[in-house]
Order: structure tokens, then sequence, then C-alpha cells
């Protein structure tokens, strides 16, 4: 009998301002063209889809300000995003129940290998190599929502080295945090620890070794990420 002994990973947690306590992070969500600037941007009609969602891992979240470039990739882009923690789940919410199971807020980047992406998209293949890979989810740490704004309106913008890349509103989300909740809690069982990346405005670009990326949500804490 062999004497390996399994030793499980550690839970990935959100820090959470204010406080020495962390956020233990169950799953991540991630919502596909939920800006209709984006998805036209990207070659769709935003009027004619429902939502849809792809999965990161959690420990694919980080939070020390460091993006190292991906292997097997020549094209990497930014895509700034709000993110949503949720203190409960359920099933076949409603979108009065979907509101209640906020934690917090947080700005994250969903980091994708735009090339590999492409290539799958043609193969009608699925996306996690271009979207689930090790480092490809930074996150800033959470703010409660009693100790924030209201997070559905206000500016959310990314720039690189000083340039402004990615500019839009909240209020420009197709499917508004509650709705999105709620149509989420009819594919999974959602769980306390699940947290949700709400989707990206438009003017998704490239990286490069060397930049310095600054996310920024109204009534949150910038994130600020250094690509090495």
């Amino acid at each position: 009998m062999s004497d390996f002994i399994f030793t499980p990973p550690a839970i990935v947690g959100i820090p959470i301002k204010g406080s020495s306590k962390v956020f233990p992070v169950h799953r991540i969500y991630c919502v596909g063209r939920n800006y209709a600037n984006h998805a036209i941007e990207m070659g769709h009609d935003p009027s004619k889809e429902a939502p849809f969602f792809f999965q990161k891992n959690p420990d694919n979240l980080v939070f020390d300000g460091v993006f190292p470039y991906p292997p097997k990739s020549h094209d990497v882009e930014h895509e700034i995003e709000l993110v949503v923690a949720l203190q409960k789940g359920g099933q076949n919410l409603t979108t009065k129940e979907a509101q209640d199971c906020v934690f917090g807020f947080a700005v994250g980047l969903d980091m994708t290998r735009r090339d590999l992406q492409a290539e799958l998209k043609k193969a009608g293949r699925s996306w996690e190599t271009a979207k689930a890979f090790e480092h490809s989810a930074p996150c800033s740490h959470l703010i409660e929502k009693s100790e924030t704004k209201d997070m559905n309106e206000g500016s959310i913008t990314l720039s690189v080295n000083g340039k402004g890349r990615q500019s839009g509103n909240l209020n420009e989300m197709i499917w508004k945090i509650p709705e999105m909740i709620a149509y989420l809690s009819q594919l999974f069982v959602l769980q306390a620890g699940d947290i949700i990346m709400t989707g990206t405005p438009a003017g998704v670009g490239p990286v490069q070794k060397g930049d310095e990326l600054i996310g920024h949500i109204d009534g949150l804490d910038d994130l600020v990420v250094k690509v090495s």
C-alpha cells in the first residue's frame, strides 16, 4: 500500500476590506457579452442572445498585483469587470431573492488568450484554455455591499500605462445583477462563496510585458496590475 498522503490545496479567499477575514471562494462564474457595445465589438448582436456563462477556477484569482504573461499565446487581452460575491445561494431564485444573496463587490480582470479563444470558437470548442489559466483573474479586495454605493450604475474604466482603453457604465449591462444571478440559479445550485464576473465594456485590447493596468469602478478601490 502506498504511503502517499494527498494534501488538498488551500481554499482561495478574497481579502475583505477593513477586516482580517477573507471571503472563501467556491466557484467563479463569468458572464459573456453582457455589454452591448462589447458584444458588437466582438461581432455579435446583443439583442438576440440570452446570457451565457463560462467558469474560471478559484485558484486563477490573484491578489498580488502581478500578471505573468502566459505561455502558448501571443495575444492576451484585458477585460475589466465588476465582481459580485454571494453570501448565500439557491436554485430558481427570484430577482428579489437573488439581490439578497449579494455579499459585496470587487474590481476584477478577465485576462483572455484571445488568439487561443479565436481558434476554439472556430473549432466549436469550449474556452477553458483561453480563459481558465493560471493568474487569469486578478482581483481587488472585496467591499461589503453595506459599505459602498449601489452598483447598478457608475463608471467602469481600464487604462494601460496611463492611457484609457475601456470605458463604460454599469448601467449599460444588458443583464443586471439580480437578473444574472436569478438566471444562473436556473442552471446551477448557487452557493455561498460563489462569485460572478459580470462582463466587460468595449475597448478590450492586448497587453505586453511591462504594462501597468489600472481598473476603476466607482465606489470601489482601484485594481493595479503589472504584466510581467
